[in-house]
């Protein structure tokens, strides 16, 4: 039976061997000391004995039997030799009662190559064996600003306290992602009944995804099952059936393709002007029918700026729109099971539009878009990769950059104040915007950044002691917290003197976006974007931004900043023009040259003349860390 054994697996071998000569690809295993011949070592760890997975075991340490075996590891040397012998006996071993004794194996970039124990490697493999036993000792190589060196790093750190190496991704960051998908923080040590059953959910999940064809797309499993536990949650997906994960997996299939595509978001801009004819034809439509929309908050508009803009936008819809529409608003589902069960509620009740308004909403969002695909579900939010529902988000930075024009031109010693609240995607760029457009009318203007949702900390004492006396704030204020701290104003004496303030039109980003619903705009969208995610992200040229300027003002400075508003809508002016340089120096745009909105979207540094950092999550006050941690920029050093 064993030299039966050895013929297949050499049949095997052979035909690995001529597929991959006719691709002109190198027919034998790696060999790992060519591969790190150009290649910077920093240390070596010994890991002891770990159990590796055989998928992972790809190559040899040295050139020593690299021609007895293809590029699969299967053999390649004709029957007779003392190799084949030692080969077929280790298979009547393996059949008999198992291979047990561990090979001895050099771990790189999470790939594995054998110092001792070569034919094991490829009798278990023959057999389908999942993992085997090996003495690692890991190669760590020079950190670099590589994408593949920075995921191996992450790889390290999430090893070290899971245990775990079967588990790959594609992307900087992911590792983290996946930590707080599961439940865990970054540096607890895992247990090993916890261990046993990630190990276990993830099997469970590869095996399912293979079978849906799965691993034929560009991605990893990894990959794929981070999209899937940000989707259902651990919990849910380790309690899964397989034949219920093979269903879920069905499910939200073009969310893996998304994955598939570089640039899988599609960013519109501007709307589509969809005229009047199409509007009316609508409401003319023998099927119309008046459409209930519903507007979810995490906190009453009363406590929160933020919400108490949008239902100002949901007051102008409803009056906009008093006969064809319905609206309603509910309050208060901060916890993401709280919006889910809401959200269910709010369709049996008949909502056909549904906006939910905070990032953090995005995973209840999405799990309902998927089961209710009749119900048109977006969440506001930026740089979303979900292709079941839409996110839609506004170009702020357009405001700011105008606010730190005023700034730059009225302060007298050089410096200003900046209080921002939230570490996240689409605020860095207001940031930053905003010390652009000082910069632009006063090269020495610095800007202090502060956050307000940063714990035990004093912002304005720390105004007081830098000498800032014009400072930049929340863009509104709610009833319940009538302030005159908001938008750019200038402090003298303790009296506060309002300048300008930016303004979120979310009544006009509304009425535009159930305009392109009604004129048959929306569904276009949908059938030509294919595997894309679909992100909103208006501005000026739309009326969805603007400003509004104090009679303090002087009058040269609303002129200049009118012009300026205009060349922005336009598509002159972008505040992102021209040469850009962050706090540590690097050059982020060159001169004559014009940030993307990819660039834009995505900004987690900050400008060479802002004096701050972004604060780490462990830094921030309980309220502001949900957010954080769905739409999180990562922390900043500071400027020395």
């Amino acid at each position: 039976m064993s030299v039966q054994d050895y013929l297949e697996a050499l049949k095997v071998g052979k035909k690995e061997y001529r597929n991959r000569i006719n691709k002109g690809q190198y027919p034998y295993l790696p060999v790992l000391d060519e591969i790190l011949s150009h290649v910077e070592i920093e240390k070596e760890v010994s890991l002891g004995l770990v159990q590796v997975p055989l998928r992972l075991v790809v190559g040899t340490s040295t050139r020593a039997r690299t021609n007895a075996f293809a590029d699969n590891f299967m053999p390649i040397l004709d029957w007779g030799s003392e190799f084949c012998a030692k080969w077929a006996a280790l298979s009547d071993s393996q059949m008999e009662e198992g291979i047990r004794e561990p090979i001895q194996a050099y771990e790189y970039m999470n790939r594995y190559y054998v110092v001792e124990g070569n034919k094991r490697v490829s009798v278990l493999k023959y057999f389908d064996a999942v993992t085997i036993p090996a003495i690692v000792t890991r190669k760590v190589p020079k950190r670099t600003n590589d994408v593949e060196n920075k995921i191996y790093y992450e790889f390290m750190d999430f090893n070290q306290v899971s245990g775990i190496n079967n588990i790959w991704f594609s992307k900087e960051g992911s590792f983290p992602k996946l930590l707080q998908a599961l439940g865990f923080a970054p540096d607890y040590v895992w247990q090993e009944e916890e261990r046993r059953d990630v190990s276990s959910t993830y099997l469970a999940f590869s095996n399912a995804y293979g079978q849906k064809g799965g691993k034929k797309l560009p991605i990893t499993t990894g990959d794929a099952f981070l999209t899937f536990l940000t989707i259902y949650g651990y919990e849910d997906t380790k309690a899964m059936s397989p034949l219920d994960m093979g269903m879920n997996i069905e499910k939200i299939w073009k969310e893996f393709l998304v994955l598939c595509n570089e640039d899988g978001i599609e960013l519109r801009m501007d709307p589509v002007d969809v005229g009047k004819k199409n509007i009316l034809g609508y409401f003319l439509s023998a099927n119309a029918k008046k459409l209930k929309v519903s507007f979810v908050y995490d906190r009453s508009p009363n406590a929160s700026d933020w919400n108490y803009g949008h239902e100002f936008g949901r007051k102008y819809l409803q009056e906009r729109f008093a006969n064809q529409i319905d609206t309603e608003a509910v309050e208060n589902s901060e916890a993401d099971q709280d919006a889910t069960a809401l959200l269910e509620t709010l369709i049996e009740n008949g909502s056909d539009i549904i906006f939910t308004t905070t990032s953090q909403m995005i995973q209840a969002s999405l799990k309902a878009a998927i089961q209710h695909p009749e119900v048109k579900i977006l969440n506001c939010s930026v740089n979303t990769t979900h292709q079941y529902i839409r996110t839609y988000y506004a170009r702020m930075y357009e405001g700011k950059f105008l606010t730190g024009v005023i700034a730059g031109s009225l302060t007298e010693n050089n410096r200003i104040g900046y209080v921002a609240d939230y570490p996240i995607y689409g605020i860095t760029a207001n940031i930053n915007a905003f010390a652009l457009g000082a910069k632009f009318v006063n090269p020495r203007a610095k800007v202090y950044l502060e956050w307000s949702t940063q714990k035990d900390h004093d912002v304005y004492k720390t105004f007081w002691e830098q000498q800032v006396s014009y400072v930049s704030n929340q863009d509104m204020i709610t009833p319940q917290n009538a302030s005159r701290q908001f938008g750019l104003y200038h402090i003298h004496d303790g009296d506060i003197t309002n300048l300008v303030m930016p303004v979120w039109n979310w009544g006009v980003f509304y009425e535009k976006l159930l305009q392109s619903i009604m004129s048959g705009s929306w569904k276009k969208e949908d059938d030509t974007e294919g595997s894309k995610a679909l992100n909103y992200w208006w501005g000026m040229s739309a009326g969805v931004i603007d400003i509004i300027c104090s009679q303090n003002l002087p009058a040269s400075t609303i002129q200049l900043v009118d012009l300026l508003k205009q060349l922005i809508c336009k598509g002159e002016l972008d505040p992102f023009d021209g040469e850009i340089v962050a706090q540590d120096g690097t050059v982020k745009s060159k001169a004559n040259e014009r940030m993307s909105p990819e660039e834009i979207m995505t900004m987690d540094w900050l400008l060479d003349n802002v004096i701050g950092i972004i604060p780490k999550l462990e830094d921030l006050v309980d309220q502001a860390k949900p957010v954080v941690a769905v739409q999180g920029v990562a922390a900043s050093k500071k400027e020395e």
